[in-house]
């Protein structure tokens, strides 16, 4: 019911392509939670461009999806590598990028009937 994401921005760059927007919802939900735990690893291991790379990475597909909060807080985390910060600082930020991606997987996978 599209709670956690709007693909009005899918839409209108497929020109309402029901193929084109299946295409880029399979992409986020196999390839991004790859590129989440990259994320994680550099923030952990205070790897600060990996974090950054992956963070930069996704960050495009997060506008396109509508997941707001998400897409701030990648900013957020984005900034945070760029000054190298605490570890402590950023938790927050990634655990909210990490939550609002995973609800939003969640629901395409029922919304749309994909795995």
């Amino acid at each position: 019911m599209a709670l956690h994401y709007n693909l009005s921005k899918v839409y209108a760059l497929s020109d309402n392509d029901p193929e084109f927007v299946n295409q880029i919802l399979q992409l986020f939900i196999s390839e991004v939670p790859q590129d989440l735990e990259q994320i994680k690893a550099g923030i952990k291991d205070k790897n600060y461009y990996q974090a950054y790379s992956f963070a930069h990475k996704i960050k495009p597909t997060l506008d396109l999806l509508g997941l707001i909060i998400a897409f701030e807080e990648i900013l957020q985390i984005e900034a945070w590598t760029k000054r190298e910060g605490k570890r402590k600082e950023i938790k927050e930020s990634y655990k909210a990028v990490e939550t609002q991606i995973e609800k939003a997987i969640k629901e395409i996978k029922k919304d749309f009937t994909l795995n």
